[in-house]
């Protein structure tokens, strides 16, 4: 089983552009965002992934992703999915040997910036960089599939 163990924050300032070590688009939808699962399409650069999640339990979920052509996925984004699809620009900060991923939402969601980090155990310690503020791992107001609901205070 494909297992995702992530801890995610707000982040506080803009300094992490400087510490960017690459940034990217993304375009991502749902097809199914219930709190037991979520299905989600997502286009990043010139790939496509299909990617189902199963419910967070503290900070631990199950997770499979695989690629998918391109076309279909931009098929899913403009015909199944739920709308509105969420986009944003990925910036990856690599801070004391780990990585970052640091997302700058657009549209409705602009002035929401949010870092995550991807780690291989809950009890696994790391350095906070600069730019990071409040805790909001277990906040599901911050979860992507539940931003467009309108709950999060920007």
């Amino acid at each position: 089983m494909g297992k995702e163990i992530e801890h995610k924050y707000l982040v506080t300032d803009s300094s992490f552009i400087n510490m960017a070590s690459s940034h990217c688009e993304i375009k991502q939808g749902y097809l199914c965002r219930e709190k037991e699962r979520t299905v989600r399409i997502r286009l990043q650069d010139d790939k496509a992934m299909l990617t189902i999640k199963g419910e967070t339990r503290c900070d631990t979920r199950a997770e499979y992703e695989y690629p998918i052509p391109l076309a279909d996925a931009e098929m899913l984004l403009d015909t199944l999915c739920l709308k509105p699809v969420i986009e944003k620009v990925r910036y990856i900060v690599y801070y004391c040997g780990n990585k970052w991923e640091i997302d700058v939402f657009k549209g409705r969601l602009e002035g929401l910036v949010v870092a995550e980090i991807e780690i291989p155990a809950s009890d696994y310690r790391y350095d906070i960089p600069p730019f990071i503020g409040k805790n909001v791992t277990n906040d599901a107001r911050y979860y992507n599939s539940n931003l467009l609901q309108g709950t999060i205070p920007l």
